[in-house]
């Protein structure tokens, strides 16, 4: 419900009405809370995908490398969501859409950079900012392709994402990858800071109201560090050595095309671009009670483009917008770009000052693995959720059912592409590419029917 002490209804429903400073600051912090762990997760998943996270005391390597990443995710975050709210040309929706770092790519990044340390970087980083650059194109085409991708395709791929995820949250929560075939992997003294997690965040998100409830994953993630810090699996020493405020650097790991790499990227921003019109549709409806516009739109999508461009130079991870404020948004009723705005602004001191950054690092694996079971969960349940409003007669269930047994078997078992190239493999294995590949071109080829056939 709005919040009618700081401003009338129309004023609410208007993008740019400011409310005043000390309600703003604490609604923009707000929006900062609802996405601040989803936002540097990723981070963290890539880099302990590469080898140089979790598990490892590489002391002048590992360390410095994970911890910038996590400063990239929060500062691009900062800067994409400024060329939303602020606008820059035809760049941006001038609304209150909240940036951050992509789940939806992980599943693609992962097997590009598995095992090869920072080397593996250089391509990574490369396909981010090509990838980038051809999402913002996509800003010119977004309205005329959104017939191919119905509910039935666009659900199905949102829920393959979160297959093709929930691995990494079991493995988190049982102490991550380094530890696998050690007898500490799966003991109690892992699962249980992951599972205090689970049952608070699940207690503060049904049984509390207002910040509380908005910002349950963070607490749970903080209660169990606490847990774990008490058991003696968090470790301070590298804080110390972080530097306070650090100027972000261009082409940190240099610069290599990988084919693989790139066309995986072009087809997730594909993904991505249609996620963000959702999201914008979202705000428009949830909080002013309209449409959004062809302006928006193409505005935002063109934001989502740039900002993973400019991450990308600058060794950040994609961007994309945010849902969970969408629903903040709706819950508040307050759709003053502004407030955002000043959420931004907080983003971007904090990606200046790795200090930060080496203070999230902390957070032991299995402690991040309670919240990202919760995370990743909710994105296969949000596939689930865009899937019932399809029409389930025999032509959909037949599209369904090939494209997903076609995704998820590839997912499961990697090892039946073994003589194919290389870059076929990398591209094949994800399970989401073609589950979506299939998914269009049956929806497109395949006559439509009836309820009853």
């Amino acid at each position: 419900m709005a919040d009618t002490s700081i401003g009338t209804a129309e004023q609410l429903r208007d993008p740019n009405y400011t409310p005043p400073l000390a309600k703003a600051v604490p609604l923009g912090i707000q929006h900062v809370l609802a996405m601040f762990v989803s936002n540097v997760t990723p981070a963290i998943i890539i880099a302990g995908a590469a080898g140089f996270g979790f598990g490892s005391d590489q002391g002048a390597l590992g360390f410095p490398d994970m911890t910038y990443m996590i400063q990239m995710s929060m500062l691009f975050a900062g800067i994409a969501t400024l060329f939303q709210t602020i606008g820059m040309g035809p760049v941006g929706a001038r609304l209150p859409i909240v940036q951050g770092t992509s789940f939806a790519f992980i599943p693609v990044m992962i097997p590009a950079v598995v095992g090869q340390g920072t080397a593996g970087m250089a391509g990574l980083m490369t396909g981010v900012v090509i990838g980038g650059i051809f999402h913002f194109m996509l800003g010119t085409v977004i309205g005329k392709i959104r017939f191919a991708l119905p509910p039935l395709v666009t659900g199905l791929i949102v829920l393959m994402i979160g297959l093709a995820l929930v691995r990494v949250g079991i493995q988190y929560s049982a102490g991550g990858v380094p530890l696998i075939g050690k007898p500490e992997y799966g003991s109690m003294a892992m699962w249980f800071p992951a599972l205090v997690v689970i049952v608070v965040t699940l207690a503060l998100k049904f049984f509390t109201k207002g910040m509380l409830s908005v910002a349950a994953v963070l607490v749970g993630i903080i209660v169990g560090y606490v847990v774990a810090y008490m058991m003696g699996q968090v470790n301070l020493g590298n804080v110390s050595k972080a530097a306070i405020f650090e100027v972000p650097m261009p082409f940190k790991w240099g610069f290599e095309f990988n084919g693989a790499i790139i066309i995986g990227m072009c087809f997730m921003a594909v993904i991505s671009a249609i996620e963000t019109v959702g999201d914008t549709s979202g705000i428009t409806k949830g909080g002013a009670g309209r449409e959004a516009t062809d302006k928006e739109i193409q505005g935002a999508t063109y934001a989502d483009g740039l900002g993973t461009a400019i991450a990308g130079i600058f060794g950040g991870l994609p961007n994309t917008s945010f849902s969970q404020n969408v629903g903040l948004i709706s819950m508040t009723g307050i759709m003053s770009r502004h407030v955002v705005t000043i959420g931004a602004i907080f983003l971007i001191i904090c990606g200046l000052m790795p200090v930060v950054g080496a203070v999230i690092r902390t957070v032991p694996i299995n402690v991040l693995g309670g919240g990202v079971v919760v995370m990743f969960g909710m994105v296969a349940a949000a596939g689930v959720n865009m899937l019932s409003d399809v029409n389930w007669n025999r032509r959909n269930m037949v599209i369904f059912a090939i494209s997903l047994s076609v995704g998820l078997g590839l997912q499961l078992e990697p090892g039946a592409l073994q003589h194919l190239p290389q870059t076929m493999q990398i591209l094949l294995t994800s399970g989401l590419l073609p589950a979506a590949l299939l998914s269009i071109v049956l929806n497109l080829a395949l006559p439509e029917q009836s309820d009853d056939e």
